[in-house]
């Protein structure tokens, strides 16, 4: 079992910046992948940014040059720095761990509201 919990949300103004954390907890020595997702009132979740332990990162187009994800595997932490925050952005960010043997568990959420 995974458990995963995030923070860093909140309010920001349009081209602000937010830091989101995600610490994970219990059987992390079996995850193999972290990311973040999101999910806008009315809309599917979507894909933000995800990272394996061998380095890798995958990004959504849309997020391509203003988030970066990051790592501390010492710390079973995922980090997704985001700048240059858009209205759009607005949106409930979801932390997720994939295990080795493709357990996928997903933290409770974290709201992020951009508006001036």
């Amino acid at each position: 079992q995974v458990q995963l919990v995030e923070s860093g949300g909140g309010l920001v103004q349009p081209g602000g910046s937010l830091r989101l954390s995600c610490a994970a907890s219990g059987s992390t020595s079996n995850i193999y992948a972290m990311g973040w997702y999101r999910q806008a009132p009315g809309k599917q979740r979507e894909l933000v940014a995800t990272g394996t332990s061998r380095g890798t990162t995958n990004y959504a187009d849309s997020m391509k040059g203003r988030f970066t994800i990051s790592r501390d595997n010492a710390k079973s932490t995922v980090y997704l720095q985001m700048n240059g925050l858009k209205p759009e952005d607005t949106a409930v960010y979801y932390c997720k761990a994939v295990t080795t043997t493709w357990h996928a568990y997903w933290g409770q959420g974290t709201q992020v509201t951009v508006s001036s």
